[in-house]
C-alpha cells in the first residue's frame, strides 16, 4: 500500500527545487548556492588576510552576514518542505547545513568563530549530485561502506596502540628521568606517540643509551603500524560491491543514494 503525503503542493513544489536536481529550476537552484557557498567561503579567507582585513574589513564582514542569512533562510526552507524535518536535520548534509550558518552568529559573542564558517564547504559535496555525476556519488557510497565496515577493527586497533604508547611512555620516563625531559608520564606519552607517527617535532629526545634503543624500536614500529589502518580500509574497499544508483532525494527523510528501480525509500520507506 503506497504511503500517503501530508505535504501541500506548495512544499512539493519546493522540494523538487531544493532537493532535485533533475529538473531546470532544480539545478539552476544548486548551481547558484554552490556559487554563493564558494563566495562565502572566499570572503571568510580574504578577512583571515591582515592587510585585506584592515581595507576592506567591514565590507566582507557584510558579505558574511549576507551570505549566512542567505543559507539561513535556505535551511529553514529545506525544513519546511521536507516529510520529516528532524530527520534531514539530523542527516549529514542537515548537520553541515546547520553548522554552515552557526559560526557567524556565535560570533557575536565569541570574537574570530566567523573563521569557522570556512566548514561550509563541506556543501560543496553537492556537486557530485548536481551534475548529475551518480558514478562518483557511487563511489562515495561505496568508501562509506567500507569506512563503516572498518570501524570496530580499526577501534580495536587504536586501542592496541594506545595501551602500547602508555607502557612506551612510561618506561621512557623510567629510562630517561626529569633531566632529560620527561618530566612526567603524560609528556612521555606525547614523545611517544610524535615519534610512532613519525611527526618527530624534535622538541624531545633521549639522550641515553638505553633510552635511544628504545627510540629507534618506536621509530620501527611506527613504519609498521600506519600500514595496518590502510590495509583494513583496502580490505573492506575490495569487498564492497559498486551498484548503479539514482540522485533522487527522498521527499520525507531526504535521503539520497537508491536504486534507480526503486520506488520506496531505503531508509524511512516513503514513497519516491
Amino acid at each position: 500500500m503506497q504511503p500517503t503525503s501530508n505535504r501541500r503542493p506548495w512544499q512539493e513544489k519546493l522540494h523538487e527545487v531544493i532537493f532535485e536536481a533533475d529538473t531546470p529550476a532544480g539545478k539552476a537552484f544548486d548551481l547558484g548556492l554552490l556559487l554563493a557557498i564558494v563566495l562565502s567561503v572566499l570572503a571568510v579567507l580574504l578577512d583571515s588576510v591582515v592587510g585585506i582585513r584592515s581595507q576592506y574589513g567591514p565590507q566582507l564582514r557584510a558579505v558574511e552576514w549576507f551570505f549566512t542569512g542567505l543559507f539561513t533562510v535556505e535551511y529553514l526552507l529545506r525544513l519546511i518542505c521536507i516529510g520529516k524535518p528532524l530527520r534531514y536535520a539530523t542527516s549529514f548534509y542537515g548537520i553541515i547545513d546547520l553548522l554552515a550558518i552557526l559560526p557567524t552568529y556565535l560570533s557575536v559573542f565569541f570574537r574570530g568563530s566567523q573563521s569557522l564558517a570556512v566548514i561550509r564547504a563541506l556543501r560543496l559535496l553537492r556537486v557530485f549530485r548536481v551534475l548529475k555525476l551518480a558514478h562518483f556519488v557511487g563511489e562515495a557510497s561505496m568508501l562509506q561502506a567500507a569506512i563503516y565496515a572498518s570501524v570496530r577493527k580499526i577501534v580495536v586497533f587504536l586501542s592496541f596502540i594506545l595501551t602500547l604508547m602508555l607502557i612506551v611512555g612510561s618506561l621512557m620516563y623510567l629510562i630517561e628521568g626529569e633531566q632529560s625531559g620527561f618530566t612526567s608520564i603524560p609528556q612521555s606519552i606525547y614523545w611517544a606517540i610524535v615519534t610512532m607517527t613519525t611527526v618527530g617535532y624534535g622538541d624531545l629526545a633521549p639522550v641515553t643509551v638505553p633510552g635511544k634503543l628504545l627510540a629507534s624500536l618506536v621509530m620501527i614500529l611506527g613504519y609498521g603500524i600506519i600500514a595496518v589502518p590502510t590495509g583494513i580500509v583496502t580490505v573492506e574497499l575490495a569487498h564492497a560491491q559498486q551498484s548503479t544508483i539514482t540522485t533522487q532525494v527522498c521527499p520525507q527523510c531526504a535521503t539520497q543514494i537508491h536504486d534507480p528501480k526503486a520506488r520506496f525509500c531505503r531508509i524511512c520507506g516513503s514513497h519516491l
